[in-house]
C-alpha cells in the first residue's frame, strides 16, 4: 500500500490539467491507485435512469472523477499557498510540515 502526503479533508490546489488553479477539499483518497477525489474538480456528467423503487430521480447528474496525486499540491492553512509537504517527528508522532512557512499541517476533522 502506497503512502501519500495528502489526507482526507485537506485543501488542495490543482497544478496541471484542464482544472488548473482550482482549489477544493479532498473527499476520498485511493492510495493504491495514487488518486484523489477532490470536491468540484474534474466533474463529469452522468446520465441516470429513473428508478422509483430505490427513489432515484432520473436525469443528468454531476459527479467528481479521481485526479492523480502528482497533479495537486496541499494548500497550507497558515500561509494559504500551495506547498510541498515535509515530515518531522514531534515526539513519537510523525507530523506534516509546510515547506514554505515551516508550520504543521493538520487535517480538518469532518463533523
Amino acid at each position: 500500500m502506497a503512502s501519500l502526503n495528502i489526507q482526507r479533508n485537506d485543501t488542495v490546489q490543482v497544478i496541471s490539467g484542464s482544472d488548473r488553479g482550482k482549489k477544493g477539499r479532498v473527499l476520498r483518497v485511493f492510495p493504491d491507485e495514487s488518486r484523489l477525489l477532490v470536491e468540484h474538480v474534474r466533474v463529469a456528467r452522468k446520465h441516470l435512469r429513473e428508478n422509483p423503487q430505490r427513489r432515484i430521480q432520473g436525469g443528468i447528474a454531476e459527479q467528481e472523477m479521481p485526479v492523480h496525486v502528482s497533479n495537486v499540491l496541499v494548500v497550507c492553512p497558515s500561509c494559504n499557498q500551495p506547498t510541498r509537504v515535509a515530515h518531522k517527528f514531534d515526539g513519537d508522532q510523525k507530523v506534516r510540515i509546510c515547506r514554505k512557512c515551516g508550520n504543521t499541517i493538520v487535517a480538518k476533522k469532518n463533523k
